[in-house]
């Protein structure tokens, strides 16, 4: 049975509402690593995802140093051109090889943008890339206006079909749409991190921008097989070792705000990962979400969530859940998004 789409925003593009992200199958050996990871597995992972059904993969050269976008590339090759999934990746979060545990530098300058556009084509092996987003905002004091003329220019000439960004503010996403659509913005978002649920994501909504959330089961703390002990065994260069979410006492938060959707998912005869999942795709403005899989079989324990429908009795079990565990921030359901605004501040 063919999975759920939506249109992604003015893009032209259906996409399912899930995606499979690439960020932990780039492997070990960087910053912002998930410790080691075998290859086959995720191409196996990317397999499974697309004979399930999912028509997109999200992908970075930050992700391994490249080396999620060269599995992207390898696993594109199996296919004829008009099976492939679309391709979405990134631009402008730079990794020095020689310091490959530094900080990445943000940095969109023109000139970034394009040396990554083209080594990024030649790693996908494709033509023209479907998603093409900055990674974060810049640090290099470069006006955003001017990286944006670049990415709407990059369009023009049929390197990319649609110009996005990841992780800005609606203050940046004013002033990219002042010079031409947005066409997606990818943001945080799950039970824990909610924050976009009542900033960015209302003005995407009012824009006609498509809303592409990442970490909806916040890298594994929304599964239900996430413990104390699990943290504790994580190799040494997996980057969630030094996570505050992975630290008390934001730690057994999440960890009993994942244990309260265990009686959901057994209602449904779903899992814990759908659910978590699920509540993110029901939010509404939302596109599509971003669910990473290292294996064929995490895969499957998510796929799920594209067919599950949260009842309101659902959704009210998971905001009392959010209320009595303290687990994160945000608004939890849509009709709190304006009461949220007004209890921290936010400025319209």
């Amino acid at each position: 049975m063919p999975l759920p789409t939506r249109s992604l925003g003015q893009t032209g593009l259906d996409i399912t509402t899930m995606g499979l992200g690439t960020w932990a199958i780039g492997g070990a050996g960087w910053a912002y690593g998930w410790g080691p990871q075998d290859d086959a597995s995720s191409l196996g992972a990317m397999r499974r995802a697309v004979v399930l059904g999912i028509n997109w993969i999200d992908t970075a050269p930050a992700y391994g140093l490249g080396h999620a976008e060269e599995l992207v590339g390898r696993f594109l090759a199996e296919l004829p051109v008009g099976e492939r999934p679309f391709v979405f990746t990134k631009c402008g979060l730079l990794c020095d090889p020689a310091r490959p545990f530094a900080e990445p530098k943000r940095d969109l300058r023109p000139e970034t943008i394009r040396r990554e556009c083209e080594a990024s084509l030649q790693r996908l092996g494709v033509e023209r890339i479907d998603l093409y987003q900055f990674h974060w905002p810049d640090d290099t004091s470069t006006p955003v206006e001017y990286s944006w003329e670049t990415m709407l220019r990059l369009v023009e000439e049929g390197k990319i079909r649609a110009a996005a960004v990841c992780n800005f503010d609606v203050g940046l996403l004013e002033l990219c749409e002042a010079r031409g659509h947005v066409a997606a913005v990818q943001l945080p978002l799950s039970l824990i991190r909610r924050e976009s649920a009542g900033n960015e994501i209302p003005w995407c909504v009012e824009h006609g921008t498509g809303v592409l959330c990442y970490s909806p089961m916040q890298s594994g703390l929304l599964t239900g097989r996430f413990t104390v002990a699990a943290v504790e065994r994580l190799p040494h260069d997996d980057w969630r070792r030094q996570n505050p979410e992975f630290q008390q006492p934001r730690l057994g938060r999440n960890l009993a705000l994942g244990d309260a959707l265990s009686p959901i998912a057994q209602r449904h005869g779903s899992t814990v990962p759908a659910v978590a999942v699920a509540w993110t795709i029901q939010w509404p403005g939302v596109t599509g979400a971003i669910v990473g899989a290292r294996g064929p079989e995490q895969v499957d324990g998510w796929i799920g969530a594209a067919t599950l429908s949260l009842t309101p009795e659902d959704l009210d079990e998971i905001v009392t859940a959010v209320h009595r565990t303290g687990a994160g921030d945000g608004p939890a359901r849509p009709q709190d998004v304006e009461t949220w605004k007004w209890a921290v501040g936010v400025q319209e």
